[in-house]
């Protein structure tokens, strides 16, 4: 549950906002139904409910995104509800709802909701002792949907800059192994529902470190980059790269296995032997593959790619070992190609 709420922002917005809610809006409920103001009562419990179904269906579905739009709606309704059916005391309801919308549904539709709970309150009147307090009421009520606004799109641009520095190598642009480790999971959990097969490479540079002795650490990092340019060409968009640590990466590649992935395994070796190049000659790399099998587990399949890689490392570099220790063949000369990219 912790873990959830760490790793999913508008999960522990939801919740907070829910959670808060709630602890503030049922003492009011009880008291209303005390004092004999029953449809006070039945709004304010009817708010509750509807908050209390959205956070269940939030935790159990996952889906955040129509869980806040819901939240958000349900938020200033009943805002709005309150203040035409206790009049001025509602009014301070609709305040903290107008600066929530923002954390739980998109910037248009939050003004939207925004817009049209004002508008209703004005409409209505009912809530209003005079003309004067309602156009104060509206005038504070857009200075705060403005400064939610502001506050909420500095909040998302600083959230997607932290993420990209969390999940983004700097040096090669692709993802990096906290990346990994999440789609690994959605890999795992795909094959399980739908049997498509997913493939896992661990592919090495070999004498990476006599090459950064050698020839400095702008070279090596020349390598990488290169390494990683040719190995977008030559996979398709479906499949995922992640810097693994070092000069060590992994490909994710979904719906390939037997002869199909021994074939895209033969052209990426046969493409870095080609074009892969620093002052010193050639740069090649050895390659671990393991299948997912079924019911298999991350860590598991992880490891016997891992221990492919070893081996193809062990047994003389440069060269493809599959999980089982098979060896893929030799290609036939001038097999290397480089495709557009799919």
């Amino acid at each position: 549950m912790l873990h959830r709420l760490k790793t999913d922002f508008r999960l522990s917005i939801i919740t907070l906002l829910g959670a808060s809610a709630i602890l503030g809006i049922t003492p009011f409920a009880v008291m209303r139904f005390m004092q004999g103001n029953r449809l006070a009562g039945v709004v304010d419990t009817a708010i509750l409910l509807g908050i209390l179904v959205t956070l269940t269906y939030a935790w159990i579905s996952g889906d955040t995104r129509r869980s806040g739009l819901v939240l958000a709606v349900i938020a200033c309704s009943g805002a709005v509800a309150v203040g035409t059916v206790v009049g001025e005391p509602g009014l301070f309801w609709l305040y903290p709802c107008l600066v929530t919308t923002f954390f739980l549904a998109s910037p248009r539709i939050a003004v939207v909701l925004n817009i049209s709970s004002v508008v209703a309150l004005m409409v209505h009147g009912g809530a209003f002792r005079s003309d004067v307090q309602m156009w104060s009421f509206a005038s504070t009520a857009f200075v705060v949907s403005a400064c939610a606004y502001v506050f909420a799109h500095r909040n998302h641009d600083q959230r997607e800059r932290l993420e990209h520095l969390a999940t983004i190598d700097p040096l090669t642009g692709i993802k990096n192994r906290r990346s990994m480790d999440q789609e690994l999971d959605l890999a795992a959990a795909d094959a399980e529902r739908t049997g498509l097969p997913y493939a896992l490479v661990l592919l090495d540079i070999d004498h990476f470190k006599k090459i950064n002795d050698e020839h400095g650490h702008g070279v090596g990092d020349d390598v990488l980059t290169d390494l990683v340019a040719l190995l977008k060409q030559n996979t398709r968009k479906s499949d995922q790269l992640f810097r693994y640590g070092g000069e060590e990466f992994v490909l994710l590649l979904p719906g390939v296995d037997g002869i199909g992935l021994k074939a895209v395994m033969n052209n990426l070796q046969q493409v870095l032997r080609k074009y892969m190049k620093h002052p010193g000659g050639t740069v090649t790399a050895s390659f671990g593959v393991a299948l997912l099998e079924h019911g298999e587990g991350v860590d598991s399949w992880l490891a016997r790619a891992d221990a492919a890689l070893y081996e193809a490392k062990e047994t003389g570099r440069d060269r493809v070992v599959f999980s089982d220790g098979q060896l893929v063949p030799e290609p036939a000369a001038g097999a290397a190609r480089m495709p557009s990219g799919a």
